[in-house]
Parts: structure tokens; C-alpha cells; sequence
């Protein structure tokens, strides 16, 4: 029988998914390797296993149209930027008061007022080439999101949608 960490085939050690943790207020979110490496992957457009500036304008200009290629480049600064350079900033990262899913949520609430701006969506939804959606479509898209019922989307709503979205690919 194989003991725990080791591998029934012998000098295999067991595949175990490492985790790190980046800073939020409430005490880091943990990430797997596996999550950067598809994250990593969304963004490598070229699929060279390097990402560029144009990559990452091409998947996030939807989101920022008015960002400029010298933000782009700020963000990508280095000529190899590999999934490792990205693990190794998690590794390193410092920052404790950074939410992710907030920072997500901005995008959609440019004018903070604590629920997704329709407009925006339907802009965003429109730059990812879905076309323009309905009145009707808009109504099913928010009433889909809004998890507590109010007829809108809030933060809260946005990240339980997120959660139900994780829990059904764990």
C-alpha cells in the first residue's frame, strides 16, 4: 500500500496541486497553478507560451477600450513573460488589501454605484461580439446574475455568480 504523498509506482512522487495565495482583505485567495496556467492560456492568443502587450489588448480592449499600448506594455514589461514569470509574481506578491473580484466588478460599475451598469454590460457584451443584445436578452442576462432578487446586480450577486460558476468546474 502506498504510504500518504507517495505514489503506488515506486520514485513517482504523488501529483498534488500547489497552491498559492494572493493578498485580499480577507486573508489572500487561494489559486492553483492549474488557474494561472488557464489564465495564462486565455491570454496567450499566439499560443507561443510568451505573452506580449498585443495579446493582452487583444482579450482585455472588450473591457478598457481606452487603454493605451504604453499601459499594455507597463502590464508586460518583460520580453519573456511566461506562466512561470506570472506564478513567480504570485509567489512574491505583497499586496493585502487587493480584491480581485472587486476589481472585476469595477468594470462593470464604472460609476461605483454598487450595481452593474446595464449600458456597460451591453457594450462589453457588444466588444466580445455577441452583437447587440435586446432589451429582452438584457432582461434574461440580469435576471440570470441577480442572485438575490432585486433586479439588479450587485457585487454580492457578482461574486455568488462567480462562486456557482467555480463550484460547477471544481
Amino acid at each position: 500500500m502506498a504510504q500518504a504523498g507517495r505514489s503506488a509506482v515506486p520514485n513517482k512522487p504523488v501529483a498534488r496541486k500547489e497552491h498559492r495565495t494572493i493578498g485580499t482583505s480577507r486573508d489572500g485567495v487561494r489559486i492553483t497553478r492549474e488557474e494561472v496556467e488557464q489564465a495564462f492560456a486565455f491570454f496567450d492568443a499566439g499560443k507561443t507560451g510568451v505573452l506580449r502587450p498585443q495579446h493582452l489588448k487583444a482579450k482585455l480592449s472588450a473591457f478598457y477600450p481606452h487603454m493605451t499600448n504604453k499601459e499594455y506594455r507597463f502590464l508586460i514589461s518583460e520580453p519573456n513573460f511566461t506562466v512561470d514569470t506570472l506564478w513567480a509574481l504570485l509567489e512574491n506578491n505583497t499586496i493585502t488589501n487587493f480584491d480581485p473580484v472587486k476589481e472585476a466588478f469595477r468594470v462593470y460599475d464604472p460609476n461605483n454605484t454598487g450595481f452593474v451598469d446595464t449600458t456597460v454590460l451591453k457594450e462589453i457584451m457588444r466588444n466580445m461580439g455577441y452583437g447587440e443584445m435586446s432589451k429582452d436578452d438584457m432582461d434574461v442576462l440580469v435576471k440570470t446574475a441577480d442572485v438575490d432578487g432585486d433586479g439588479r446586480i450587485s457585487l454580492d450577486d457578482f461574486r455568488n455568480m462567480l462562486n456557482m460558476n467555480r463550484q460547477q468546474h471544481d
